[in-house]
């Protein structure tokens, strides 16, 4: 155990410096939800969105979980890279825990997308978000938790995936279904009968759910168990997937 704890240490450390040495990463991934604030938020100021709190506890909930879909999702495209510069043949030959390649990855790749949903806390919170505390907190919790989830499963794809021209379009053909059957930019309750049933099948709508219950301090709201456990469920499945996939490829 000590062994694997040290090892991820070693491998986060690797890739969360890597990270900071890419300032336009950083600022980039948070640049299309911020843009989201500015343009598309003050359109759903004065509109009944059929919840409890203002437009903005709606919106911003939808665009930290926005953010960690589509930002851990693609987290797997540079793993290909990595594999086509010989960079994991190189890793393979050393000791390093293969569990250990996978965690110290998706631990920065959590990280890295919990500090650009603080950026854009504070963005919204400029444009007029009003939210407790222990809400944006668990917004936070759940972000990192889909992004703990999704990314191992990007990294299990990569494993697989012979090329970005392989990898990309499967991602995205999961990824638009997953965000307009979620309700991130608006809530499913506006939707038709057949389309709200629908999306109960996404387990992102759970999560949803969750921190917009939260962002208004609804804290015993059934939502917000719902999706604890269903951000749990995916957490378990995803990581075990991931690292099943990390090992028998030797990745």
């Amino acid at each position: 155990m000590h062994s694997l704890l040290s090892d991820t240490a070693l491998v986060f450390g690797r890739y969360a410096r890597q990270s900071l040495r890419s300032k336009a990463a950083m600022t980039f991934g948070a640049l299309m939800p911020s843009l989201y604030l500015v343009l598309y938020g003050p359109l759903l100021t004065h509109m009944p969105l059929g919840r409890t709190g203002s437009s903005w506890q709606i919106l911003v909930p939808g665009l930290l979980l926005q953010l960690a879909l589509f930002g851990a999702s693609f987290a797997g495209m540079a793993l290909i890279i990595e594999k086509q510069h010989g960079i994991v043949d190189r890793m393979r030959v050393t000791p390093i825990s293969r569990l250990a390649l996978l965690l110290g990855r998706i631990l920065r790749d959590a990280a890295l997308l919990t500090v650009q949903a603080a950026v854009i806390v504070l963005v919204a919170v400029a444009m007029g978000l009003r939210a407790p505390l222990p809400g944006v907190l668990l917004g936070f919790a759940f972000t990192a938790a889909l992004a703990l989830s999704l990314a191992s499963l990007s990294y299990a794809l990569a494993v697989k995936a012979a090329a970005p021209t392989s990898f990309a379009p499967l991602v995205n053909a999961v990824n638009m279904p997953a965000m307009l059957l979620s309700g991130l930019l608006l809530p499913m309750s506006l939707a038709p009968g057949w389309l709200d049933v629908l999306s109960h099948v996404m387990p992102l709508r759970y999560l949803v759910d969750a921190v917009r219950a939260a962002f208004v301090g609804h804290y015993s709201d059934p939502a917000l168990l719902r999706g604890t456990l269903a951000a749990l469920a995916l957490l378990a499945v995803s990581v075990t997937a991931g690292t099943r996939y990390f090992r028998k490829a030797g990745a």
